[in-house]
């Protein structure tokens, strides 16, 4: 059963009722209405509180490349060759870490039996862009080139990334594509990814109220990670305005239908198609922003984990 949302006017599904209703009635303030380093603090709570319970694995080690984190999570004893998957968090490139996905890991690892390996790029306001991106790929080149150090001999690796995340993963998979020396990438997941800082898409008109992201926490993200009159055009800041390459990786993009983001989501999956990508596309109604990190409360969250470790597992068979 759905019900009709007040604030965004789309359905709100059953089992997403209760988180909501706990989220408006503790005062229903969004995240950008919050200082920086208590939103980060909330960010931390509520995904402790509503992500899943952390899976048991063989092994999870931390790392530290150039001036940020990376962890490892080993679901088995290995000594073979392997895929990874590479997992980058949301939080709008202002508030997540390690431990706000760690459960989202952990799941992951255990259910595709392939290394996760999530990368705690430098946050902004203290690091501006390019910082973000800047981690990410230096990271993607450490996986590739690191072995003697984490241990893993790797044949591909697929990139896994929610909200900034998402654009991060984006960015990384059109650098990949044009590069002359390209990395083994299997395929790209973007978990209802932030992929047009113009901002212009109808759905930002559309969620303004009621939910933890709204559209101007959007742009309250983007004023705190983009240096003032950084042209938002770019391609490794918008994904979704890049002239898209020809040998793109598959992608699973997935939109949810309570977000400002849901249409720039949709039209960035159109766009890898009429570059000649291999696409599967999932709009979930009924959801808002934030599903994965609330998966331990909301069945359909966990079910969207177990489809993406599915997609991961045929790409990487």
């Amino acid at each position: 059963m759905t019900s009709q949302d007040l604030f965004s006017g789309r359905p709100v599904a059953e089992d997403a009722t209760a988180v909501l209703e706990r989220f408006r009635a503790s005062g229903g303030r969004p995240f950008h209405t919050y200082p920086v380093d208590e939103v980060r603090e909330m960010y931390e709570r509520g995904c402790a509180a509503n992500g899943l319970d952390g899976d048991s694995l063989f092994a999870v080690s931390d790392f530290t490349v150039q001036d940020f984190g990376v962890r490892v999570y080993e679901p088995q004893a290995r000594r073979e060759p392997t895929a990874v998957v590479m997992f980058f968090h949301g939080g709008g490139w202002v508030m997540g870490s390690l431990s706000t996905h760690d459960g989202l890991c952990r799941r992951l690892a255990a259910l595709t039996g392939l290394p996760v390996v999530a990368v705690d790029y430098r946050l902004a306001p203290e690091h501006l862009y390019p910082a973000a991106i800047d981690d990410s790929r230096a990271a993607l080149n450490w996986l590739f080139t690191a072995g003697p150090v984490h241990g893993l001999e790797i044949t591909k690796a697929v990139l896994v990334g929610d909200s900034a995340g998402g654009q991060l993963a984006a960015v990384l998979a059109i650098e990949n594509a044009k590069s002359a020396h390209p990395r083994p990438i299997a395929a790209q997941v973007l978990i209802y990814p932030m992929v047009n800082l113009t901002m212009s898409a109808p759905s930002y008109n559309r969620v303004t109220d009621g939910f933890p992201l709204v559209a101007d926490t959007i742009a309250w993200f983007a004023d705190h990670y983009l240096p003032q009159g950084t042209d938002r055009t770019r391609p490794d800041i918008s994904p979704a305005l890049a002239e898209l390459p020809a040998g793109l990786p598959p992608a699973y993009v997935i939109t949810v239908d309570n977000d400002p983001l849901v249409d720039e989501g949709a039209n960035y999956a159109a766009a890898l198609a009429q570059a000649g990508t291999e696409v599967r596309y999932q709009h979930l109604s009924g959801y808002a922003h934030g599903l994965l990190t609330s998966a331990g409360r909301i069945q359909r969250g966990e079910q969207t984990v177990d489809d993406i470790a599915g997609f991961i597992r045929d790409r990487t068979a």
